[in-house]
């Protein structure tokens, strides 16, 4: 789901835009609401998984206006709905793409 938010904000070409955030997923919209990834980004990410995303993320944060909501996972919102369809069919497929960033992080 991270890296959902992460490569949609990736792909906006202006910056300053007012941007809302729509995710089921609580760890993520709730860790920028509650502002714990600035709390984890000061203590430079010690302890925490997807450091590496977080640190993608906090990359492209700042260009845009961005709030975060949460939305129940599969309560029939037409767009939670859609994205689970896609995020399950690109999972079970056989043409997975490899995550070199994260691939590459293990190495170092």
């Amino acid at each position: 789901e991270l890296l959902a938010v992460i490569t949609g904000l990736e792909a906006l070409t202006r910056h300053g835009l007012d941007v809302i955030i729509f995710s089921d997923s609580k760890y993520v919209v709730e860790a920028v609401n509650q502002k714990w990834v600035f709390g984890w980004q000061k203590k430079n990410f010690k302890g925490k998984k997807n450091a590496d995303l977080w640190q993608r993320f906090l990359e492209v944060y700042p260009k845009q206006k961005i709030k975060f909501k949460w939305i129940k996972g599969h309560n029939d919102h037409p767009y939670n709905e859609r994205c689970d369809v896609l995020a399950t069919s690109a999972a079970d497929s056989k043409h997975l793409l490899v995550d070199t960033e994260y691939e590459n992080s293990k190495e170092e």
